[in-house]
C-alpha cells in the first residue's frame, strides 16, 4: 500500500496530495472503484453534485466505515456546489443535500465548480430555445460569502474554488474572511498551469490538477484530438523509469506539489496511478514534460465553452 503524502491547507487542514477524481466514471461502478480505492489505501476522494454520483461515493465510503477498514477523519471528501445554485439562499441547502446524497455529516473541502452562474432551477444546463446558456445574475463573491456560512455551520471544513482565473481570486481574496484553501483546476503536460500555480503560490493556496492525464474519455473529444499518453517524449521517459506514461504524468504534477486526482473505475489502474512515490524525474525529464504544454491554452480539455459569453467566463484571460 502507497504511503500518499498529505500537503497542509492554509487553515492548517491536511490534504492527500493524491486522490480519486470521479468525473465522468460509468453509473453503477463508483461505488466498487470507492471502495476498491479505500482498501488501496486512497483517502481522498473529489465528487461534485454535477457528477450525479456523490450517492455512489457515500455508499462506498460508508461501507468501509462500517466494516472498520477507515474512520470518517481519516477520509478527506471534495464536493462542489454547482452552477445552479449560486444564488446566495441556495449556497447552504446545496451544500446539505450534497451530504445527504454522501450519507455524511461534513465534507472536507467544499469548492465553487466554476465562476459561472446559471439559472437557477432543477435543470443543471439551463438553456433556452435557441440552445443558448441562461446565465444567473448571481455574484460569485456573493456566493462565497455563504460558502464562508457553511463553514461557520460545520457543514464543510474548508473552502476553495474551481476553474476560477487569477482575477477571480483576487476579487474574492479582497472582500473575505475566509481564504480560498485550493484552486482545482483542469493540468496536465498539455496545460501546465505555471502562471496559476504560482500566483496561488504567492498567496498560499494549493492546486489541484484535474485530468491529469488530459481527459482522453472526455465526451466530446474528437479523432484529431492529441493523445497525451501516447506522446512519444512521455513513453521515452516512462521506459527510462520503468514506469508508465501515466505514472510519469501524474509524477510530474506531485513532484510540483500540485494536488492530482486521476479518474478511474478500474482496479488495475488504481493500484497503477497511485504507484508513483517510489521514484522522482530528474530536472531535465521535469523540463521535457513541461515542453508538452499546447501555446495560447489550445491543451484545455474542459473549456465550458457554452459559458464563453458569461460575464464571469474564467478563461478569456492568460491565467
Amino acid at each position: 500500500m502507497a504511503n500518499i503524502p498529505n500537503v497542509t491547507l492554509n487553515n492548517g487542514q491536511k490534504m492527500p496530495l493524491f486522490g480519486l477524481g470521479t468525473w465522468n466514471s460509468p453509473p453503477g461502478q463508483v461505488t466498487q472503484a470507492v471502495k476498491d480505492a479505500i482498501d488501496l489505501g486512497y483517502r481522498h476522494i473529489d465528487g461534485a453534485h454535477c457528477y450525479q454520483n456523490e450517492h455512489e461515493v457515500g455508499a462506498g465510503i460508508t461501507a468501509k466505515i462500517k466494516e472498520g477498514v477507515i474512520k470518517r477523519e481519516d477520509i478527506f471528501v471534495v464536493s462542489k456546489l454547482w452552477n445552479t445554485k449560486h444564488r446566495p439562499n441556495l449556497v447552504v441547502p446545496s451544500c446539505k443535500g450534497t451530504l445527504k446524497d454522501l450519507g455524511l455529516d461534513y465534507v472536507d473541502l467544499y469548492l465553487i465548480h466554476w465562476p459561472v452562474g446559471y439559472l437557477e432551477g432543477d435543470d443543471p444546463f439551463p438553456k433556452d430555445k435557441d440552445g443558448n446558456f441562461l446565465p444567473s445574475e448571481a455574484d460569485y463573491v456573493d456566493t462565497w460569502k455563504e460558502m464562508e456560512e457553511c463553514v461557520k455551520l460545520g457543514l464543510t471544513k474548508s473552502i476553495g474554488v474551481s476553474n476560477f482565473n487569477s482575477d477571480q481570486i483576487f476579487r474574492i481574496l479582497g472582500k473575505c474572511t475566509i481564504k480560498p484553501v485550493v484552486n482545482q483546476i483542469e493540468c496536465h503536460p498539455y496545460l501546465t498551469q505555471r502562471m496559476m500555480q504560482e500566483f496561488c503560490k504567492a498567496r498560499d493556496i494549493l492546486i489541484t490538477g484535474y485530468s491529469p492525464l488530459g481527459s482522453p474519455a472526455r465526451p466530446w473529444v474528437t479523432a484529431n484530438d492529441p493523445v497525451l499518453l501516447e506522446e512519444p517524449k512521455l513513453k521515452e521517459i516512462a521506459k527510462k523509469y520503468n514506469k508508465s506514461p501515466a505514472q510519469v504524468a501524474l509524477r510530474w504534477m506531485v513532484q510540483r506539489d500540485i494536488i492530482a486526482i486521476p479518474k478511474t473505475v478500474n482496479k488495475n489502474r488504481l493500484i497503477e496511478n497511485m504507484n508513483i512515490f517510489d521514484f522522482t524525474l530528474s530536472d531535465d525529464d521535469m523540463a521535457a514534460i513541461f515542453s508538452l504544454e499546447k501555446e495560447g491554452g489550445a491543451g484545455r480539455g474542459c473549456a465550458e465553452l457554452d459559458a464563453k459569453g458569461h460575464k464571469y467566463y474564467p478563461f478569456n484571460t492568460e491565467f
